[in-house]
């Protein structure tokens, strides 16, 4: 498991597109990460301007597509320095999620503060839902009884049956 305590949540604040013929469509981010902006050239298809994402800053490890540990560093990616990388899921541990899709954080998460250790949104895990009550459910069908139960059962019905009858009579006379 990386250390995701150096990744940060930044802010997409311009975005330019850098497309070439033929090649990975990139696109040239400036990201808010607290502090003063950085560049961050990406060809995540999910990055926007006003994006809340999570970025791995020059100094951060990650893990790569091949499972190795990689320190991110300064890198000119299409001709452009590059100062930071998106995360996405399987870079943070998540589980789910897309690999090369940027993880995109609600609003509720400042910028520059530390990114969320699950994904938001996520079914809760084992643990927190222990702190939910339970809630007993009814099966569809009751079990069948067995034959001594349904004979009790019977003569309980005839014998409230005969004791609202003879009720009925004594309210009559």
């Amino acid at each position: 498991m990386v250390d995701t305590s150096s990744y940060k949540v930044g802010i997409v604040l311009s975005l330019e597109d850098k497309s070439k013929s033929g090649g990975k469509p990139l696109k040239v981010c400036s990201v808010n990460i607290g502090g003063d902006p950085i560049c961050v050239v990406t060809n995540a298809h999910n990055v926007r301007q006003s994006s809340r994402l999570v970025v791995a800053p020059i100094g951060s490890t990650i893990i790569n597509d091949e499972g190795e540990e990689m320190e991110i560093k300064k890198t000119a990616v299409g001709g452009v320095m590059s100062e930071g990388m998106f995360c996405d899921s399987s870079m943070l541990g998540w589980g789910s999620g897309s690999s090369g899709i940027a993880a995109q954080v609600p609003d509720s998460f400042e910028v520059g503060s530390a990114p969320p250790t699950s994904k938001p949104g996520a079914p809760p895990t084992a643990s927190s839902e222990s702190a939910i009550p339970a809630v007993e459910v009814k099966p569809l069908f009751e079990k069948k009884l067995t034959k001594e139960e349904k004979k009790k059962l019977a003569e309980e019905r005839k014998a409230a049956r005969k004791a609202a009858k003879e009720a009925k009579k004594a309210a009559e006379s």
